[in-house]
C-alpha cells in the first residue's frame, strides 16, 4: 500500500483528512484583488518569522507590516498555527514538486541513488538563506497539528520515491522497504536542517556523511529478500 495521502479539505487546501480545522485557511481567495491581499499577509508574516520566530509573531503586528485590517488577517486564518501551515505548504509543494520531476524518468536503482543526493544538494543550497524556512520548520516543531502535516509531508516525498522505485525494481517494495524508505524521508529533511543550523563547511560534512550512509544501507536487502 502506499503512504496515506494529503487530501484536499473543503477550502481546497492540501492537508491531512484528519488535520485540524484550527490551521485551515479559513476561506480560498477568488479575487485578484483577494489574493493579492492573501499573499501580502503571508509575505509580511514570513518576513517576522525570519526576524523573530514564529512564537514571537503577533496577528495585530501582522497586520500592521501588511498594512492590510485585523480582520483581514482573521478572515483567512482563525489563529497564527493557520498561517505556518500556509508557508509550510508553499515549502512542502516546492519539495514534492522537484522531487517529481527529478524522479519521473530515472532509470535504474544507481541513478536513483544519486538523484537523492542531488535532492539534498537542491535542498540544502535551497534553503540554507531563508530564515523565514527555518522559522516555520522550528513552528512545526511546538505544535501536534503542524507536526503531524510536517510527517505526512515526508510520506508524500516517500512515495514519489517509492513509485519510481516500484518500476525498477518492484520485488523490492515489501513493507520493510517502505518504512525504510518514509524513515529516510523524514531524516533527510532533519539532516539538512540540522547542516543549515551548523557552520557552513560542517554542514556540508554532515550531509556528505548522510549520503554516504544513504547509498550504503538504502537498498540493503531488506529481511524478507534476505530470507
Amino acid at each position: 500500500m502506499p503512504f496515506p495521502p494529503l487530501d484536499n479539505d473543503t477550502n481546497g487546501n492540501h492537508m491531512g483528512a484528519d488535520i485540524s480545522d484550527r490551521i485551515a485557511l479559513r476561506r480560498k481567495p477568488k479575487q485578484e484583488r483577494s489574493i493579492q491581499r492573501l499573499d501580502l499577509i503571508l509575505n509580511a508574516a514570513a518576513t517576522i518569522i525570519a526576524e523573530k520566530g514564529v512564537s514571537a509573531m503577533r496577528m495585530t503586528e501582522l497586520a500592521v507590516a501588511a498594512n492590510v485590517p485585523i480582520g483581514s488577517v482573521y478572515q483567512y486564518f482563525p489563529e497564527k498555527a493557520a498561517i505556518v501551515k500556509a508557508l509550510f505548504d508553499r515549502h512542502a509543494q516546492a519539495i514534492q514538486q522537484k522531487m517529481a520531476e527529478m524522479f519521473a524518468d530515472v532509470r535504474s536503482l544507481d541513478e536513483a541513488l544519486d538523484l537523492i543526493s542531488a535532492v539534498i544538494d537542491w535542498y540544502y543550497a535551497e534553503y540554507r538563506n531563508d530564515a523565514a524556512y527555518l522559522g516555520v520548520w522550528m513552528g512545526t516543531e511546538t505544535d501536534q497539528d503542524l507536526l503531524r502535516l510536517n510527517i505526512e509531508h515526508s510520506g508524500q516525498v516517500a512515495e514519489i520515491f517509492q513509485a519510481a522505485v516500484r518500476r525498477l525494481a518492484p520485488e523490492s517494495c515489501d513493507d520493510q522497504m517502505k518504512a525504510r524508505t518514509y524513515l529516510f524521508s523524514h531524516l533527510i529533511g532533519a539532516a539538512i536542517r540540522l547542516a543549515v543550523l551548523s557552520e557552513d563547511s560542517f554542514g556540508e560534512r554532515i550531509l556528505d556523511e548522510w549520503k554516504r550512509a544513504i547509498r550504503a544501507s538504502l537498498f540493503a536487502p531488506t529481511s524478507a529478500s534476505a530470507a
